[in-house]
């Protein structure tokens, strides 16, 4: 940078305190090259202001439109001239305007500096940068203690793999403090159905009840594939100033240690390489953990641009639609399954345009003569349970009564107990009848006698 710049850049910082009017920024001007230090005052500064004025209407809001008056002053030829003369401008003084928020859509608390964010976080500031970790230090770190997650590879049914991150107890306390202070405050689309208070995957499928043909879709790697720039924009949207966006979109996203990587699997099939390096470039890079607390409302807000789109391009068609995490869901009568590959093309399209990849092997249209599930309801004609769903979960309470609840605890649920009783809910929610008859068997199985139930 240029002396000349970084004069010019000292003026901008200081006349974004304002007020904005030609009076008050020469009087700021002035502070900034110090008049008593020559005796003088620079006579350039007055026409210097009023160009100023002239050229921005309002004062500038933000960093970036503080550098575009500092790239306007600079442009000056009279701000040029006065290099050369006699008492060329020199900086006494850095005057900054003071950290505030901005205006916000939504009632967020505020906290225009890390200072502020920390108390509202209840951290220490110096805890909250190592939390954020805005210069990327723990990607490059070897030692796993300084790492802030705990990360697993789980096989996913359709083929590749799933990176669960789950964060450590420091951070994750400070994460549900941006959930519960912070998220809750922003709402999600109206078409989001997951992770929003009030909606479940029984609303979901409310949605797409006694259609003439059901279209899913569904998106690959979705929180992976949710880089930090998009979670910095939702709390630059929320008001937040940039240091505070910065700290807590880095609070909010993690990537994979390089030391780590060696632990992705491999591969088995050539067809699966592409696959495998989108999801390795995604962990490598600052992307939404899947496992942290906040990652779910994130991916929500994230995804904002997504579901307007998509719902509208389904009200065009005269859909139905509606999204649970990674899984878009459309709806309709009529002709719609003739139609229903074109609009896969078309949703899949807006999908990539809005940086997300639509898993074609997952694609499903089931017509109404078939079996349409939803989220695991199915919604054919009313809300209800696949029968083959029922007849495990019976067949599990009949031999739970039979040999003991430990003999059916095989996928060793810590709380094998509350585990069956919320399957048998989730069945009397959507099938009453159906779920008496389960709740009848589970009063009758004898938890006293069973060892770890």
């Amino acid at each position: 940078m240029s002396y000349q710049s970084l004069v010019a850049r000292a003026l901008a910082n200081a006349f974004a305190i304002g007020p904005w009017e030609a009076v008050r920024l020469r009087e700021l001007g002035e502070a900034v090259l110090g008049e008593a230090v020559h005796g003088t005052r620079p006579r350039w500064l007055t026409p210097l202001v009023r160009a100023v004025l002239r050229e921005f209407p309002s004062p500038p809001e933000d960093d970036e439109a503080v550098l575009q008056v500092a790239a306007f002053i600079v442009r000056r030829r009279s701000f040029l001239r006065a290099f050369y003369r006699e008492h060329p401008p020199q900086v006494v003084r850095w005057l900054f305007r003071p950290p505030a928020m901005g205006t916000s859509p939504w009632p967020v608390p505020p906290a225009a500096t890390l200072v502020e964010l920390a108390q509202l976080l209840e951290v220490e500031v110096r805890r909250l940068e190592w939390f954020a970790d805005t210069r990327r230090y723990l990607q490059r770190a070897a030692s796993p203690w300084l790492d802030h997650y705990h990360r697993e590879w789980l096989p996913k049914r359709s083929g590749g793999y799933r990176l669960i991150e789950i964060p450590k107890p420091l951070i994750k306390a400070a994460q549900r403090r941006v959930l519960q202070r912070i998220l809750d405050h922003i709402p999600a689309h109206e078409s989001a159905e997951g992770f929003v208070r009030g909606r479940s995957p029984l609303s979901h499928a409310q949605r797409h009840v006694g259609r003439d043909a059901v279209l899913c879709l569904d998106l690959e790697d979705f929180f992976t594939s949710i880089p930090y720039g998009r979670v910095f924009r939702v709390f630059r949207a929320a008001g937040y100033p940039l240091p505070v966006a910065r700290a807590l979109a880095g609070l909010c996203t993690t990537s994979l240690p390089i030391a780590a990587l060696a632990s992705m699997p491999r591969p088995r099939l050539a067809t699966e390489l592409p696959r495998h390096e989108r999801m390795r470039r995604n962990a490598l890079r600052q992307h939404l953990p899947q496992g942290a607390p906040t990652s779910p409302a994130l991916a929500n807000l994230c995804a904002f641009g997504l579901d307007r789109r998509l719902s509208s391009a389904a009200r065009v068609a005269g859909l139905g639609y509606s999204r649970y995490a990674d899984d878009l869901t459309f709806s309709g009568a009529g002709d719609f399954a003739r139609r229903a590959p074109s609009f896969a093309t078309l949703a899949a399209g807006i999908a990539l345009d809005e940086g997300f990849d639509v898993n074609f092997r997952k694609t499903r249209l089931m017509r109404a003569a078939t079996r349409q599930i939803v989220c695991g309801v199915v919604v054919n004609a009313h809300p209800n349970v696949p029968r083959d769903d029922y007849d495990r979960l019976k067949a599990i309470l009949t031999n739970c009564q039979r040999h003991g609840a430990q003999s059916q605890n095989r996928e060793a649920h810590a709380d094998f107990h509350s585990h069956l009783r919320g399957r048998v809910a989730w069945v009397e929610k959507l099938a009453p009848a159906r779920g008496a008859k389960l709740l009848a068997l589970f009063e009758r199985i004898d938890w006293a006698s069973a060892s770890g139930g």
